[in-house]
């Protein structure tokens, strides 16, 4: 996969995913890999809130899916991560129609199923405010 945009700057640093669908957490993988950023990957927000709260500093953002297996969705973990770590930006995504007034503040949603411009566009405004992207 290639993805090329004008102003998009190489994602520094380490960007979480929660997706328990296995094809579409790859796909998420590749996406933001390929703009730069290392990725940790987990099925269930009970095993990435394990990671953070061993190695929090390197991460920048987290992506996860609201509907995973585990005792905390993806809300409650966006919630938690946000707690404890404000500067760590957040994208929500689901397949299901979720009350706005639910999500937490500036976080971004995507409603599945969203597009690859999508998520780039979403990664780069959390991560490089103020630099507008052009698809190429």
């Amino acid at each position: 996969m290639k993805v090329n945009w004008e102003g998009l700057l190489p994602i520094q640093g380490e960007i979480v995913v929660v997706e328990d669908d296995p094809t579409l957490r790859l796909l998420m993988v590749d996406i933001v890999s390929e703009i730069g950023a290392t990725v940790r990957q987990f099925d269930s927000a009970d095993d990435a809130l394990t990671y953070l709260l061993q190695a929090h500093k390197k991460c920048r953002m987290v992506i996860a899916d609201h509907g995973v297996p585990g005792q905390i969705q993806g809300t409650e973990f966006i919630e938690m991560v946000r707690g404890k770590w404000p500067s760590i930006e957040a994208i929500l995504t689901s397949g299901y129609a979720l009350d706005l007034t639910t999500i937490p503040p500036a976080t971004i949603y995507l409603h599945k199923p969203w597009s690859l411009d999508e998520l780039v566009i979403s990664v780069a405004a959390l991560l490089q405010p103020g630099h507008p992207l052009r698809k190429t």
